[in-house]
């Protein structure tokens, strides 16, 4: 089985936090996106992934390595595509098109999900979906009577449907994908001056095949800040226990209220921390008062009090108001 995570958009909603790191690579509950993705995928699959390939921007030798390190890690085979031009997301799964062959996922790199079911074997594939109060910003497919998607809709004035696509899809040939998406870009099928996925489900629907929803319990966005820190909360209250503080973190008169991760060499003084705060390795935090908070590594938070904020690495805050985004390398005395 291949996977494929297209990963290199800009993340212009989450900046100042990629400015200096891509989106994927942003770290909730202890991880980089992209690392809680995989290894969800992985330990869902009903196979193991023989190849993983990174469709990214120019990120840098270092994020090659570490992608590459992570494939390895799932025992696959890690694979870097370039995709050069922002031209949609039928062309970035296209940057990886040797990998669509066999049975295939495609995943994207910026949402996080929880999932409890059972692929269909007699399905061509499955299309996850989450059901939404409001789809008007999102592409929703409709289902026929047996349960079958027969209908693409691309964020509908008129609601059709409340089952709004994740981003996340199963083929069970990848090859047919790559026909039809082969077919988009020969013939130059563009919306908005882009090549789009479900231009090419809705092709492979027309021909016969049989895609099926598979519904998520819960889908988390890391869109922009605040849908981030949200979700660096939720994905802590799921890790329960397994959200701990590092044996090598220093903790000293202060009050820790689970769930939290304090991580690796970090430094808590006469503060108090949680619920739902990451703390990322080497930061140090004294006479502070934190909850739902996503703090990046290295940095030094002195007299603070915050909520619902996300701090950057090698940033500096002293009296802080209450609710933050300070990216990397800044500082803020307020």
């Amino acid at each position: 089985m291949n996977l494929i995570i297209p990963m290199a958009g800009r993340g212009s909603r989450l900046r100042p936090h990629t400015l200096t790191v891509p989106k994927p690579l942003v770290h909730v509950a202890g991880k980089p996106i992209v690392q809680h993705l995989v290894e969800d995928l992985a330990a869902m699959s009903p196979r193991p992934f023989d190849n993983i390939a990174f469709v990214i921007g120019d990120f840098g030798e270092q994020v090659e390595a570490d992608l590459l390190a992570l494939a390895a890690a799932l025992g696959a085979k890690g694979h870097i595509r370039h995709q050069e031009q922002p031209l949609g997301t039928a062309h970035a799964v296209h940057c990886a098109k040797e990998l669509l062959e066999g049975e295939t996922v495609v995943a994207f790199a910026d949402t996080l999900f929880r999932a409890d079911f059972q692929l269909d074997a007699e399905a061509d594939g499955h299309l996850f979906v989450k059901r939404i109060e409001d789809p008007r910003q999102f592409g929703v497919v409709v289902l026929d009577d047996t349960g079958a998607i027969v209908e693409y809709a691309e964020k509908p004035e008129k609601p059709v449907s409340d089952l709004a696509m994740i981003g996340i899809y199963h083929f069970r040939d990848g090859a047919a994908l790559r026909r039809e998406i082969d077919v988009l870009i020969d013939n130059d099928m563009r919306k908005g001056n882009e090549f789009q996925l479900p231009d090419a489900f809705r092709a492979l629907t027309e021909q016969g095949a049989r895609f099926m929803p598979g519904e998520v319990n819960d889908w988390m966005d890391c869109g922009n800040r605040k849908a981030t820190v949200e979700t660096n909360g939720r994905m802590l209250e799921f890790l329960g226990d397994k959200a701990t503080t590092a044996p090598n973190a220093t903790i000293e008169n202060s009050v820790i209220i689970p769930p939290c991760i304090i991580q690796e060499g970090a430094v808590v003084r006469h503060s108090v921390i949680g619920p739902r705060v990451t703390i990322g390795p080497g930061t140090h935090v004294s006479h502070s008062v934190l909850n739902d908070c996503l703090i990046g590594g290295n940095s030094h938070i002195d007299g603070a009090r915050m909520s619902d904020s996300m701090v950057g690495n090698h940033a500096r805050i002293a009296r802080s108001p209450e609710d933050v985004s300070l990216g990397d390398y800044s500082e803020s005395t307020c």
